[in-house]
Order: C-alpha cells, then sequence, then structure tokens
C-alpha cells in the first residue's frame, strides 16, 4: 500500500466573508491512497481559522505507517491510529479516511453510499452560500445563484438585514442563514430570528458563540426555526452534548475526520432527536462526491464546493434539479479532466 499527497490551492470565485473572517483561496491537500492497482483519492480542505495547514498536513502524513491500514478496511481501528498520531487536524485525517473509502468502493466494485447505506432517491437539495459582501455583489452572487433551490446566507456583522433585503429585492427562494457565532444579544437575536423567519429563513446555524451554551439553548427553546449547532459540534463526542443546546447539528467531515464518523454522528444524531445539515468547507469535486454519498440520510444539504471555485482539478459531478445526483460509479464515481 502507498500513500502520495500534494499540496493545492483552491481558488474562490468571490471574496468569501463570514462573520470574523475572510479568504479568497482556500489551502487544501490532496491525498491518494493505493493498493491492488486501485487508488483511492482523499482530499483535506484547512480553512485558515481551523489551524490546519499544508506544513501541519505534510507533518501528519510523514508520521503516518500505511501498513496499518489492511483491506477490507476497520475504519473505527483506522481513526482511532490517526487520532494516536496527533490531537485535533481533522481535516487530514479526513483525506485518508475519504481516500480509504474510495479505495474500498473500487476493490469491492461498489459505490461508496452504497457501502454507506444512502438511497439516492432521498438526496436533498443543496443550498448556495453568498457571503458578506457589498450589494452590488450580492446581487451578482444571486444571479449566480440562479437555478438553486435555496441559498444560505452568511450573516452575523451589523449590516444582516441589509444583506437579506438585498437578497429578497430580487429571489424569494428558501433561505438558510448561518451567524458563524457573530451574535451577542440573546434578545436581539430572537428579534433578528422572528424577522428572518417572516423573510423565509429555515434554519439558523450556530447564532452565537459556542462557549455560550446558555444563551444558545435559550434561543433554541424561543426560536420558530431550527437552530443547528455547527462549530460547536466537531467530532461524535460532541453530538451527546448538542441534545439539550440545539434542534440538529451540522456535520462536515473536515470536522468529522471523515466519512466513518460522519455517519456516526448522523446515526447518533437520530437516536437522540436531533435534525441533521451535511456541510462542506471550500471543496473540490472529491470532497464533495464523499460527503454527497451521506447526504440522503441528512434532513439538509449545503455541499456547495465546487460551485464556489474557479480550479476545481475534477469534473462537476451529476448535478440536476439543485440536487448531486449519485450514479453507479465504484467508489466515490471521481472523474478527472483531461
Amino acid at each position: 500500500m502507498q500513500l502520495t499527497y500534494q499540496p493545492f490551492e483552491l481558488q474562490l470565485k468571490h471574496t468569501f466573508t463570514i462573520a470574523k473572517f475572510s479568504r479568497t483561496s482556500t489551502p487544501l491537500m490532496l491525498v491518494q491512497i493505493s493498493h491492488e492497482g486501485q487508488t483511492g483519492y482523499g482530499e483535506a480542505s484547512m480553512v485558515p481559522y481551523m489551524g490546519e495547514s499544508h506544513k501541519t498536513a505534510a507533518e501528519f502524513l510523514s508520521k503516518v505507517d500505511v501498513s496499518q491500514f489492511k483491506f477490507p478496511f476497520d475504519f473505527a481501528a483506522i481513526i482511532n491510529y490517526l487520532d494516536s498520531i496527533a490531537p485535533g487536524q481533522p481535516a487530514i485525517k479526513a483525506a485518508i479516511d475519504i481516500a480509504l473509502h474510495d479505495l474500498q468502493g473500487k476493490l469491492q466494485e461498489r459505490p461508496c453510499w452504497e457501502l454507506l447505506g444512502s438511497a439516492p432517491s432521498k438526496m436533498p437539495v443543496t443550498s448556495y452560500t453568498i457571503g458578506i459582501d457589498t450589494k452590488d455583489i450580492i446581487l451578482q452572487k444571486v444571479k449566480e445563484a440562479e437555478g438553486l433551490k435555496v441559498i444560505k446566507v452568511k450573516l452575523g456583522r451589523y449590516s444582516d438585514k441589509e444583506l437579506i433585503q438585498t437578497i429578497r429585492s430580487v429571489t424569494n427562494v428558501p433561505l438558510y442563514v448561518d451567524a458563524n457565532q457573530g451574535w451577542t444579544d440573546r434578545k436581539q437575536s430572537l428579534d433578528m430570528i422572528y424577522w428572518l423567519y417572516d423573510q423565509g429563513v429555515q434554519l439558523i446555524e450556530q447564532p452565537m458563540a459556542k462557549t455560550d451554551i446558555d444563551g444558545n439553548a435559550w434561543l433554541t427553546e424561543h426560536s420558530p426555526v431550527p437552530i443547528i449547532g455547527d462549530e460547536a459540534v466537531q467530532r461524535l463526542a460532541d453530538v451527546n452534548a448538542a441534545q439539550d443546546i440545539y434542534h440538529g447539528i451540522n456535520v462536515k467531515l473536515m470536522k468529522s475526520a471523515g466519512m466513518f464518523e460522519a455517519k456516526e454522528m448522523i446515526d447518533r444524531a437520530r437516536q437522540l432527536g436531533l435534525k441533521v445539515l451535511i456541510g462542506c468547507m471550500s471543496e473540490t469535486s472529491c470532497a464533495t462526491l464523499a460527503a454527497a454519498a451521506l447526504a440522503p440520510q441528512c434532513d439538509w444539504a449545503d455541499l456547495d464546493g465546487p460551485l464556489l471555485t474557479t480550479n476545481n482539478p475534477y469534473h462537476m459531478p451529476d448535478f440536476e434539479n439543485g440536487k448531486w445526483v449519485l450514479n453507479n460509479e465504484v467508489g466515490l464515481g471521481l472523474k478527472f479532466k483531461t
């Protein structure tokens, strides 16, 4: 078995601004794992505020002993092994996990979605994310989202209402909102939530700081809109705590350390009666197909990575009626540009 990797800089169509950060690109690490004539592909999307980088990823990968990976893969043992190398760093662990899932699908000649027990007919629509920006750029982004069934809006600054009003001046599609911990006053936040509810907002991610447990729980208790834990819910251990704080959780492969633990988080959330949104960072078709393999098991999807970038090294996955389409290609079904 052989592991190789190379750094990659994923360029964004627009400067991407959320409550506390802005960026124009995202560092990725593209990972390949080969065995018995087949190669599995994975990627780590390392958004800067999560603390990973090309340097930390390369250092981590240099410590990985691929002889630990025996086909058919024991993913529980693999994630325990990766966690034993170093704490944190979920994105580069996700790259390894995704590559191994792709490889296992190819070696078993089955699609990843089938291995994970998903039903393609249950694929939810995916949202198209609009970051905080000027009115002219917001209108341009809305135009680029034509044909999409849901728009996700980044909020968390002083201009929240103006941003929503700008979008509503040109479209009535349903909205998701992500405040990225940007709200601080629970009473003002609840007033905003009721206003957003009247604007057709269907869910709100992480309204207040993840450390403000009481504030988020109070909003969840009083909100007419589902409140979803995002930054507060990273790995499986966080799902239990979310039960009394949020209506649901946002599962991202780059937080969960890959597909295996994401599936465990979804299953645990269901046991606890929590809703599930499956989301993404800035990603190529590779991680998007990995998350799409689990999306039919979720209530909502926010898997717009390839729609927001300019140098995706792979072909765009099939996309119809606002949904990613799962086909019968083995593994992830990733296709390379020629």
